[in-house]
């Protein structure tokens, strides 16, 4: 990589966005692969890379997720692939077959979803699937990782004779053990294994007594190992067919081999593809996780960034709870360079690494945080001049390091060149700095290259006023509480607030006043008219935006009202055709009632038919010939008012029945009065009224005149106290 791209890269950071994207990696190839993410200058790669990662993100919120990518390294599979007569490994071969099972998987996938990632379903085809490798594999490598049975039919037979083998082994060994454990030569534990054979634990005296082969003894030497004589020669056998096994296995493993190896090419291909699908989904998750997107990218070299967002802050902020402040800024060919003055700590520096940041991230194929309806050019090269940097090794100074930089820019700026330089001009006398670096500047003009410059000299604001392409903004500060707001403005040059920030950091005022005195006023008048125009911005800010807000608020309840009104007037219009339907109906049944009564006098039905036709026709008269169609329209209408009043009625009886609950209970929690002797009282809801004529625990003998009753004292109500 060129060695002033990598300087532009490290002082915007970016390699430090490269781990945050490489941990969010599954494998370690593609981890590998992110260290060496870069930016392109290529307008069809850049869009196409930015496409992939975009599809990939929405993949994250869809129905159709995209397939798991992850796999082993092939890597020194494949190096043994290369060399001639050489076998891999069962485990080779299983990671082998997991990759083009893999493959498979996502070709089938992309090629199924390909309206919806239409870039990545491009990606997939121009690897071919390969059904043939992973089939071969699963007929002679189980899921376990061992040779099939049948993956032979010498080995079949071999595995055959082996378990034959070992089932007379078993039987021998069992003979044995029941013999000499009866003639009490054992020791308890009976048996033990040695070197994967079974053997006698037989007492150390009567080791002669038993025949067969001395395997070992134990520590003290009390027990002696003997594998039995009759087991011996079946295990020498074993030994020969278990060779015979291995032989058959490597046989078979290095035909596998040689299968394989014409394919490694291929393979190398499949491991690329899914190493890249997750830098791919990498970058997908960090734009999740950064809350960003692909904004529109044009060709007319306009840069415009939205509410955008510096990505390490953000994350770093979310990790703390913390708000992060974004920026809206906005390069164009008639505002090509724009020169950001203000206070120190009031976000100069991370605005500026921000528009860089994301220029880089943009061009590496990376989403990135800003606004939906921002819009992004494209550059050729991206010139970084920030922080203080001294060579050691070359014995130079910040300014001369900064000269020999900007020496660089010189050399390579163009129209097709974004430049950022933080601090423009610092590191020599002010005067003589500041008056070489409006000279570099007016050269970068000329050349019709973009950029973003800081600085707190006076002579380059007033040069960015002069040149008509060229803007002055400003880092807010509130000049009350000396505290930045981390908003950019554009139009205007920012008041450094050297006195003012002095003065809230506890300098004394006398000696501000003495440095006041040692420059020259005019210039200090400058400084404060800046500084009051600040202020009065801010300020006008404030009106403005709380005015915005009080004008939508009364938009919204205008809008509010209106749908309401509207809301009741289609009701009332309901209401009234309800009614004068209803009254038509009456005065027809009226009309009926009338010829009913008439005929019930005369009884007379010829007078009675013509009545009613007579009423129907005039009836039919009002009416207009409807089509089927409308009709209908007008019966849903009608059951929809009918619904409606309805509904009202319900609401009105559901209040009412509220309203005579909460009464009843009101009452209910009314304290009740202690009932005397020859007190009038009547049953709740009764009408009837008598006197107490006594009064025994909870009951009452009420006398009414004609007759006397008991009743519980509960279900009596005062009506009027004995005034005796």
């Amino acid at each position: 990589m060129d060695k002033n791209i990598s300087k532009a890269l490290e002082d915007l950071e970016f390699p430090t966005v490269l781990k945050q994207v490489s941990a969010r990696c599954t494998t370690e190839l593609g981890k590998e692969l992110c260290a060496q993410i870069h930016p392109l200058s290529e307008f069809d790669l850049i869009t196409k890379s930015l496409g992939e990662t975009a599809e990939y993100h929405s993949s994250f919120v869809s129905e159709n997720r995209i397939p798991n990518h992850g796999f082993d390294r092939i890597d020194n599979e494949i190096k043994l692939l290369r060399i001639e007569n050489t076998t891999l490994e069962i485990d080779g071969f299983r990671k082998i077959g997991s990759i083009c099972n893999a493959i498979i998987t996502h070709k089938k996938f992309f090629k199924k979803f390909k309206e919806y990632y239409p870039l990545l379903f491009e990606l997939s085809e121009e690897i071919e699937g390969n059904k043939e490798i992973p089939a071969e594999i699963n007929t002679i490598i189980d899921r376990f990782g061992e040779v099939k049975d049948k993956a032979s039919d010498n080995l079949f037979q071999i595995r055959k004779e082996i378990n034959l083998i070992k089932g007379k082994i078993g039987q021998s060994f069992a003979s044995a053990l029941n013999l000499y454990h009866g003639s009490d030569y054992l020791d308890d534990i009976r048996e033990s294994v040695v070197e994967n054979r079974r053997v006698l634990a037989v007492k150390a005296m009567y080791r002669r007594k038993v025949k067969g082969a001395v395997m070992g003894s134990s520590k003290t030497g009390s027990i002696v190992y003997i594998e039995p004589e009759a087991t011996l020669k079946l295990s020498r056998e074993l030994n020969n067919l278990e060779f015979d096994e291995t032989e058959e296995i490597q046989r078979i493993l290095s035909e596998l081999t040689s299968y394989i190896r014409p394919y490694r090419t291929l393979l190398n291909a499949y491991q690329l593809f899914l190493a890249n699908l997750d830098v791919t989904s990498a970058k997908a998750k960090y734009a999740t996780d950064t809350n960003a997107l692909l904004p529109e990218i044009n060709k007319d070299k306009r840069l415009y960034l939205r509410d955008a967002f510096h990505p390490l802050l953000y994350l770093s902020n979310k990790l703390n709870d913390e708000k992060t402040h974004p920026q809206t800024i906005e390069l164009h060919s008639e505002n090509r360079i724009i020169v950001i003055s203000g206070p120190n700590a009031g976000g100069k520096s991370i605005t500026l690494k921000t528009i860089g940041l994301l220029q880089v991230m943009l061009q590496s194929g990376l989403l990135i945080p800003v606004h939906e309806r921002s819009t992004v050019c494209l550059f050729d090269k991206i010139l970084t001049d920030i922080g203080d940097k001294q060579s050691i090794e070359n014995h130079l100074s910040t300014y001369s390091y900064r000269l020999k930089n900007m020496n660089n820019f010189l050399r390579k700026c163009n129209e097709n060149t974004l430049f950022l330089i933080d601090e423009f001009g610092t590191g020599s006398d002010p005067e003589l700095g500041g008056a070489l670096a409006e000279a570099f500047l007016e050269v970068f003009y000329e050349r019709g290259a973009y950029g973003v410059i800081t600085t707190h000299y006076a002579n380059l604001k007033a040069l960015a006023d002069e040149l008509p392409h060229t803007t002055n903004a400003n880092m807010v500060f509130d000049g009350k509480t000396l505290e930045p707001t981390f908003q950019l403005v554009l139009g205007e040059a920012g008041s450094s607030f050297t006195f003012e920030v002095a003065q809230k950091n506890g300098i004394p005022y006398s000696l501000i006043n003495k440095a006041k005195k040692k420059i020259e006023r005019g210039k200090v008048r400058f400084d404060a008219t800046i500084a009051k125009l600040q202020k009065e911005r801010s300020k006008m800010a404030k009106t403005g935006s709380r005015l915005q807000e009080e004008e939508s608020k009364a938009r919204e309840e205008a809008a509010r009202l209106e749908k309401l009104n509207a809301k009741v007037k289609s009701k009332l219009e309901n209401y009234q055709e309800l009614y004068d339907h209803d009254q038509r109906m009456i005065q027809l049944g009226n009309k009926v009632n009338v010829a009913a009564e008439r005929y019930f006098r005369d009884n007379k039905k010829r007078t009675l038919v013509s009545e009613l036709i007579r009423v129907v026709e005039t009836e039919n008269s009002k009416r207009k010939k409807k089509t089927a169609k409308e009709a209908k329209v007008d019966r849903v209408k009608k059951a929809q008012v009918t619904q409606e009043v309805q509904k009202e009625v319900k609401v009105i009886r559901e209040k009412k029945k509220v309203e005579k609950k909460k009464a009843v209970l009101k009452e209910q929690n009314k304290p009740k009065p202690v009932l005397k002797l020859g007190d009038r009282v009547r049953m709740q809801d009764g009408k009837a009224v008598g006197s107490i004529d006594k009064l025994e625990k909870n009951k009452a003998v009420v006398n009414y005149g004609m007759f006397t009753t008991n009743v519980s004292v509960d279900q009596l109500e005062l009506v009027e106290r004995n005034k005796k």
